[in-house]
């Protein structure tokens, strides 16, 4: 680092009591049970869920970490590390994820949805399903390899719409195998997947949207919004002794603080600004 540039914020790391987090998304099975053998044969915590305090409460939404949230409560560990952050910070981004569905076939995926109840499934165009889902007139679309859109619209307030999203996921989450996108053309995915039955573009919430469902436990489907999150804390690699151990909160947030200041001591702490790809994950 150059003397021309400023220290970044450390991250703000915390151990907080597990029943004060609140999902605001399913956990997702097929990745939760082999993070849960994971951490059982590991006993570390590689990355700290991500979590934004509830204004007024002692309550945290959770807004990355369902899966590790979900494995550790499972394990019967009681106090969880976490990065606090502010959910009104201008660097944090709530985007979306969209489904791959690959696995089985596209026809069969369509009379999968067909079965939904209280949706109702129409023809489009890509662009005018876009432009739904952005006034959001509809709970999602679907596109498929040969360039047929679906729209899939049902009625209700954010909670009933988001029990429809659910019914929708549930119907296909099992006998298909899903890959979360960032990008809503399938085109532009087929390249690099094969065996796709469609791609489900979901729509883009809003934080409020997010504290709102995760305070009545109203949880989206897993894999719908993606947290884009300014200086994460990644790697950080805490024994599961020190967090299911029977020390009051108080002593395990003494234990973390001085933790951190010996990795900043060991200069073992390493902030990278630029964008990368993990192909060991």
């Amino acid at each position: 680092m150059t003397t021309h540039q400023r220290q970044p914020e450390m991250p703000d790391l915390r151990v907080v009591p597990a029943a004060m987090l609140l999902l605001h998304e399913q956990h997702d099975v097929q990745r939760s049970e082999p993070l849960l053998r994971r951490l059982q044969t590991d006993r570390v915590l590689k990355n700290p869920p991500v979590v934004a305090p509830v204004r007024g409460e002692q309550r945290y939404v959770v807004l990355d970490g369902a899966n590790r949230v979900a494995a550790m409560r499972a394990l019967g560990i009681v106090h969880i590390a976490v990065q606090v952050v502010d959910y009104e910070d201008a660097e944090l981004v709530l985007d979306t994820w969209h489904h791959l569905v690959k696995g089985i076939g596209a026809g069969h995926f369509k009379g999968m949805l067909q079965a939904a109840q209280g949706v109702e499934i129409e023809r489009s165009d890509a662009s005018h399903a876009r432009a739904r889902l952005a006034r959001r007139e509809i709970l999602a679309f679907v596109e498929y390899a040969n360039g047929e859109v679906w729209t899939l619209q049902a009625s209700g307030d954010l909670h009933q719409r988001t029990r429809r999203l659910n019914e929708i996921v549930d119907l296909y989450k099992v006998q298909a195998r899903i890959f979360r996108a960032s990008i809503d053309h399938l085109p532009s995915l087929l390249p690099f997947h094969d065996d796709v039955a469609a791609l489900v573009v979901f729509p883009r919430f809003a934080p409020a949207e997010i504290i709102d469902l995760a305070r009545v436990g109203a949880c989206l489907p897993a894999g719908i919004t993606r947290h884009v999150i300014p200086r994460r804390a990644l790697r950080i690699n805490l024994p599961l002794t020190v967090l299911s151990g029977g020390a009051s909160l108080s002593e395990k947030n003494a234990w973390l603080a001085d933790w951190l200041k010996q990795q900043l001591a060991s200069r073992t702490v390493r902030y990278y600004h630029e964008s990368t790809f993990l192909f060991d994950e």
